[in-house]
């Protein structure tokens, strides 16, 4: 087991707050979870709405977007894709998906990730990068498709893996709004956590397995310089840290790690109608998502 937990500077920036940015991920939370609700595989119409959103605000990004369209049971899901092509093929995959759970709004769960790729895919406008970059909006990751072959995610992994391309790292956001200062808002998958571990959920998790040490190691550096960090990278024995996208690379062989407020184990939201655009913290969410930039920034870099 390997963990790691690391303080931000006092009084982290708040540039992100100054330039708009926490701003504009609200817009899209609220966007998501309240004119799109309910976004799960039961409504096509509003999934529909959510692509044709997500569509017109990467329009000016300037990567290359399509859509990655797959059968699942009876019906045809998409993925939406932006690539910012790279001097070289290897690539640098960050994801999140975009559908929620039953009739809940998923304001963390997870328009705040999607928000985050959102503004990711902003922030990249104009990029040289080395590695190839590629943003990837899934299909399915809720139920009933978890953890089947029908998940986008699972799709978009073996497509990589079919066409031989090296990916050098893969990033999933999986609800990174939530926060809370509260005695005891903290909880952990393991026994024992809780006694080297915060009990205020006050910080950003980065979880990867044993194949994947370094990219998490790599992201902490770069997300601890903007708010409090923990580090996991633990053999995946009923620890529920493959509860995301993150889990379809896992299984071809890439290196991968989900970046999280850690979901159920401090968001008692989780999958509830209470898990709404009010309850999360966007300035926080903002500083998550510049030091996800800066991590993809480096790694696309080949530092």
């Amino acid at each position: 087991m390997i963990v790691s937990r690391c303080s931000s500077p006092d009084g982290a920036a708040d540039a992100e707050v100054q330039d708009g940015l926490a701003g504009r991920l609200e817009k899209h939370v609220r966007f998501l979870s309240e004119d799109c609700h309910p976004r799960s595989v039961e409504y096509p119409a509003n999934q529909e709405k959510v692509l044709r959103y997500i569509e017109g605000e990467l329009a000016g990004c300037g990567g290359e977007v399509r859509r990655m369209p797959f059968k699942a049971g009876e019906r045809m899901y998409e993925n939406v894709c932006v690539l910012f092509p790279g001097l070289r093929a290897e690539r640098v995959v960050v994801g999140a998906h975009y559908d929620s759970c039953g009739d809940t709004p998923g304001a963390d769960d997870n328009a705040s990730a999607v928000a985050g790729l959102l503004e990711l895919a902003r922030m990249l406008k104009g990029c040289r990068p080395d590695c190839t970059v590629e943003l990837v909006f899934y299909a399915n990751e809720e139920p009933p498709f978890y953890g089947t072959e029908h998940m986008g995610s699972v799709h978009h992994a073996r497509f990589l893996s079919a066409g031989n391309v090296p990916v050098r790292a893969m990033v999933c956001l999986e609800m990174i709004g939530f926060f809370s200062d509260e005695a005891d808002s903290q909880s952990y998958p393991a026994p024992g956590m809780g006694l080297f571990y915060p009990d205020r959920g006050d910080f950003i998790a980065i979880v990867g397995n044993w194949g994947s040490v370094g990219l998490a190691r790599d992201v902490q550096r770069q997300l601890e310089k903007h708010l409090p960090t923990v580090r996991l990278n633990l053999p995946n024995v009923g620890l529920c840290l493959d509860f995301s996208d993150h889990r379809s690379y896992w299984a071809e062989g890439m290196p991968a790690v989900m970046v999280t407020d850690t979901a159920f184990f401090r968001n008692r939201s989780y999958h509830q109608a209470g898990d709404t655009a009010d309850a999360l913290d966007y300035r926080r969410m903002a500083r998550v998502v510049r030091g996800v930039y800066e991590a993809v920034a480096g790694l696309s870099a080949g530092e």
